[in-house]
This record gives structure tokens, sequence and C-alpha cells, in this order.
């Protein structure tokens, strides 16, 4: 039996922030998630390590700002 093992592009997430692709493709480099192009499928799990990191990094920004 196969299965499909949910895969999201890194345009898709990248949309579903609200940021651009370079930002997630830097952040993929990073965290050493291997991602070189928009089209870059990335598992469930790197994609849940992507948003974490983002949303820590965006907290922080706002923190800084105030």
């Amino acid at each position: 039996m196969n299965f499909k093992v949910a895969r999201l592009r890194v345009k898709e997430l990248a949309e579903a922030l609200g940021v651009d692709s370079p930002e997630i493709i830097a952040t993929c480099t990073l965290l050493k998630i291997p991602a070189s192009s928009p089209l870059s499928s990335l598992s469930v799990e790197q994609s849940k390590t992507i948003i974490d990191y983002i949303q820590q990094t965006q907290t922080q920004k706002n923190v800084d700002e105030k």
C-alpha cells in the first residue's frame, strides 16, 4: 500500500503566511531544510518548523519596534 504524504509548496506556504517566497527559502536555509525554489515541496513537519520560526521572528520584530 502506498500512502500520499501531505506536501506543501514553498509558494503556498508563503501565501498562507503573508510573506514572500524568498523569505521562506531564506528561512529554510537557516533551518537547514532543503528548498531552493518556490516550487520546492515541504513536508508537514518542515512546514510547522518554518511557521514556528517565522511567527517567533515576527513577534520579536513587534517587540523591538515598541
